[in-house]
């Protein structure tokens, strides 16, 4: 299966994915997830009204709700139309994203301060960078550069898979304070990050024109099924579900935060 590669419609029109290093976002219809437990950071913000986000036992009815990694949660948007936004955790726009939000419930957060302009912005391939810089802006970010050179081995190859015992003697740490200090830098599990990076290759991949099974292959996947497996677990549907909808997926390819 093939994903279309087309010009941006405006998300009134059809739903669509934007792909780049570290970040992912979708502009449509708000979609029947079922109840999901993701990677990384997302940002979900109703574009007709509120949605209603639950997790733990907590309720959350808010325009703008901030979900972290490895939180089951559920998400309905009441039929209308809603913006995500998936943000890899060792990118400094997660941090900045967090410091948005005016209200915490439980572990979700409520109330984005630009709520309102984020709800009112369209979301296109003119501006969907724009609606990312006000929604997770980017600032210089200090890593401890033996983790950031760890997750930059993950991202340059995502079909291999070095143990965390191999990543840890490459860097010259401990395996098992390598695994600590990962987790305390990139906020989520060396596992889970190395997920999010091979869905966004494979996603990548689909957007160029590379079927099912090529694209789980070049990510690391041992097959579709594996691949759809871990794509509904991270994002609620399967990734055949989400191309059923006329989905277009735009890759403007890499591009430095800003």
């Amino acid at each position: 299966m093939t994903a279309r590669v087309a010009d941006a419609l405006p998300q009134t029109c059809y739903p669509s994915v934007w792909l780049w290093p570290g970040q992912a976002l979708y502009a449509g219809p708000g979609l029947d997830l079922d109840p999901h437990s993701g990677s990384v950071w997302c940002l979900a913000v109703g574009v007709d009204g509120p949605l209603t986000v639950t997790a733990d036992g907590v309720r959350v009815v808010a325009r703008s709700v901030l979900i972290p990694p490895r939180l089951t949660h559920h998400l309905a948007s009441r039929g209308g139309r809603l913006v995500s936004c998936y943000l890899d955790p060792t990118s400094d726009r997660a941090t900045n994203c967090r410091a948005r939000f005016r209200d915490a419930r439980g572990d979700l957060a409520a109330g984005h301060l630009d709520e309102a302009e984020l709800t009112a912005m369209p979301v296109d391939d003119e501006s969907a960078r724009r609606w990312l810089a006000v929604a997770a802006p980017a600032t210089p970010h200090l890593m401890d550069p033996r983790i950031a050179l760890a997750a930059k081995l993950i991202r340059e190859d995502p079909a291999a898979s070095p143990s965390s015992r191999q990543l840890a003697e490459h860097i010259g740490l401990s395996e098992s304070r390598f695994l600590h200090l990962f987790r305390h830098e990139v906020g989520t599990s060396l596992r889970r990050y190395r997920l999010w990076v091979r869905l966004m290759h494979a996603g990548s991949s689909i957007s160029a024109g590379q079927n099912l099974t090529t694209a789980a292959a070049d990510a690391g996947f041992a097959s579709p099924s594996h691949l759809a497996d871990k794509f509904k677990s991270t994002f609620g549907l399967t990734a055949s579900q989400l191309l059923a909808t006329g989905l277009t997926v735009h890759a403007p390819g890499v591009a430095k935060d800003g």
